[in-house]
């Protein structure tokens, strides 16, 4: 059983950013298997978000097998975010804002 995920650096600042945006954000890290750090909610669409650190280098900020592997499969919303700005900026683009 996983205890603690590790959390990328700015994800407590996306996850803020995104409920003043109106969201539902939930942290969802700790599933684990490659399921992305976040699940949020806006306009009645949900949308998954993997957190990577824009601050790291690129070799850095790979995704994890499990984590391409989910990335790969997954049929619905997804995108990896390094930043609020990008976070806020695919969740408005999604919801034609």
């Amino acid at each position: 059983m996983r205890l603690r995920a590790r959390t990328d650096v700015g994800q407590k600042e996306i996850v803020k950013a995104l409920r003043q945006l109106g969201c539902s954000v939930r942290v969802i890290s700790s599933v684990g298997k490659g399921v992305p750090d976040l699940l949020c909610g806006r306009q009645r669409r949900n949308f998954l978000l993997e957190v990577k650190d824009g601050r790291k280098p690129l070799s850095a900020r790979q995704l994890t097998p499990d984590e391409q592997r989910f990335k790969d499969e997954w049929a619905g919303q997804y995108a990896i975010v390094e930043s609020v700005e990008d976070a806020v900026d695919y969740i408005l683009a999604e919801c034609g804002e």
